[in-house]
């Protein structure tokens, strides 16, 4: 961000890849994919680069509060200090976090998941899709809960996989009624809580009974656990489980 401004340059978006986005490995190929996504679209957009941290959203869902304010006004001072009025992530928790906390520290953003930013620009018409890439294909989608019953955010993924050529199957909880992948609130770095099957299990087995051959997420943490998921039943190498914006990616119109 610091090379955009030295440029005299002022980009409209922030890029805010996240933990999972920058370390994770599985993830790093999603962050990739979407910044792919933004050059060819030619997106005017810029990241921080080594000054992004945690966006504070684990701090806070695990009970350290002073973490978390601690994170978030430090990122605030960073973001508003480079003129950031929009951003843009991949990740539903960092999208709540931005969106409906920093507010309270002096944040005050325009913030977008990336499947929002593709429905907008599905809608003008400025991302043409390869009509053969996943065709007759069958998928079904996973709601992240931070974008769904926490933002009521349902249309947007929906909106972006029926532009593609594929066939989407719900599972039968799906919306404000979709199960949890089981990783929220800080629950991705403890053990699962005591009871008859963990979540993500019943998820997955949710999602292999639609007989879907792509199991699409739009969250780190759910990719995580659907893949788990996936590798428990065995079906790893027949079932795919790809984001939002890697779909996108390999079926931009070059």
């Amino acid at each position: 961000m610091s090379e955009v401004h030295a440029k005299g340059e002022q980009p409209e978006y922030l890029a805010w890849i996240g933990s999972a986005g920058a370390y994770d490995d599985r993830y790093k190929k999603v962050s990739r994919a979407f910044i792919k996504v933004l050059t060819h679209l030619k997106v005017s957009y810029a990241v921080l680069g080594i000054e992004e941290a945690s966006s504070g959203d684990v701090a806070r869902r695990s009970g350290n509060e002073m973490l978390f304010q601690m994170q978030a006004m430090t990122n605030i001072e960073i973001l508003n200090g480079y003129g950031v009025k929009k951003i843009l992530t991949c990740d539903p928790h960092a999208y709540n976090t931005f969106k409906n906390e920093y507010p309270d520290f002096g944040g005050h953003y325009e913030v977008w998941h990336h499947t929002q930013f593709l429905q907008k620009m599905i809608r003008e018409n400025t991302l043409q899709l390869n009509s053969q890439v996943f065709k007759d294909q069958v998928m079904t989608f996973h709601d992240p809960c931070y974008l769904g019953r926490g933002n009521d955010e349902y249309q947007a993924p929906r909106d972006v996989l029926e532009a593609t050529p594929a066939r989407i199957k719900e599972m039968p909880r799906n919306k404000s009624f979709a199960l949890c992948c089981g990783a929220g609130g800080g629950q991705m770095f403890k053990e699962a809580e005591k009871g008859d099957k963990e979540v993500f299990l019943e998820r997955t087995e949710e999602a292999l009974d639609t007989g879907a051959e792509i199991v699409v997420t739009a969250c780190p943490y759910c990719m995580v656990m659907m893949t788990d998921g996936l590798k428990y039943k065995d079906r790893e190498h027949d079932i795919r489980n790809l984001d939002i914006a890697e779909i996108i990616e390999q079926s931009l119109e070059l």
